[in-house]
């Protein structure tokens, strides 16, 4: 299944991006499309409630690395972005902090990029009084693209690198976004190829191989990419290079990517002295 075929299914057969993503799934699980809608809901609830309750909250995640961002992004007056990205970078910051306490997250697609999807759907919800019936069709749209991904590449941080989680997460998030406003689906599309290119061959370089630096901010600074895109397809700037094939190089890039490069906590900054210090004090304090 690739996203071509998401859109030739709309135009054959005249409906909507979001039903052609439940057919395509019925089709692959067998599962009927009202239990698909009612698990769909349900997760869904699970993910907005986390981050209702999480938003900007002091936490105690592992390793104390993190768990203020989220607190100190909600009390900063913002100087150059609006009401909507603000919130979103402090949903994403609370809900990626969340997963480093060991808190109750839905992983969009991954744990480690589990901040991004929630932080676009709460701003939609806060600053445009989005629906629970709207959301819930943005997000059938975002678990598309993410199903595209998944199977065209890959949504693992070991075998593809970070692009592969948080370059996934804001691909679909920009998707979402761009249908909310829209009900576009091409736009979707290059809303989704134009974030997953800004952030090709992203390295995962898991300071000590805990879920925390770079991993949370790096949650917060991707729903800014993934608005950006989405304003931009709305606007009517196109992406050069169609999704599929932006999805087929990310795999090429992930697979020539080496191992210290992929979650293995062995390159990047993971090795840079600080995080060396850092690591060391981690270990010393669990002794």
């Amino acid at each position: 299944m690739r996203f071509s075929d998401f859109i030739k299914n709309c135009e054959r057969n005249e409906v909507s991006l979001p039903e052609a993503i439940l057919r395509a799934e019925m089709e692959e699980t067998g599962v009927p499309k009202e239990k698909l809608k009612d698990s769909i809901a349900k997760v869904f609830e699970i993910m907005m409630k986390e981050v209702e309750s999480k938003y900007g909250k002091k936490q105690r995640t592992l390793t104390g690395m993190t768990g203020f961002n989220g607190y100190i992004m909600s009390q900063h007056i913002p100087r150059m972005i609006g009401e909507f990205n603000h919130i979103a970078m402090v949903a994403a910051l609370s809900m990626a902090e969340s997963n480093a306490a060991m808190g109750r997250i839905v992983a969009c697609p991954t744990a480690g990029a589990c901040g991004v999807i929630p932080g676009v759907f709460f701003a939609l919800k806060k600053v445009k009084n989005a629906s629970q019936k709207e959301l819930l069709v943005d997000f059938i749209v975002a678990g598309g693209i993410g199903w595209i991904i998944s199977r065209n590449a890959t949504l693992s941080g070991a075998e593809g690198g970070c692009q592969a989680e948080i370059g996934a997460a804001a691909a679909m998030a920009a998707g979402a976004l761009t249908y909310h406003f829209s009900g576009d689906a091409e736009k979707c599309g290059h809303a989704a190829a134009l974030t997953l290119k800004s952030m090709m061959g992203l390295v995962c370089d898991p300071v000590g191989g805990f879920v925390e630096v770079p991993c949370v901010k790096r949650n917060g600074i991707a729903t800014q990419i993934a608005i950006g895109a989405a304003e931009m397809a709305l606007g009517g700037v196109g992406s050069v290079i169609p999704f599929d094939e932006v999805v087929d190089a990310m795999r090429r890039v992930g697979r020539s990517l080496p191992e210290s490069l992929r979650e293995t906590g062995r390159g990047g900054i993971a090795v840079t002295p600080t995080a060396r210090k850092i690591v060391e004090k981690v270990k010393s304090n669990n002794i």
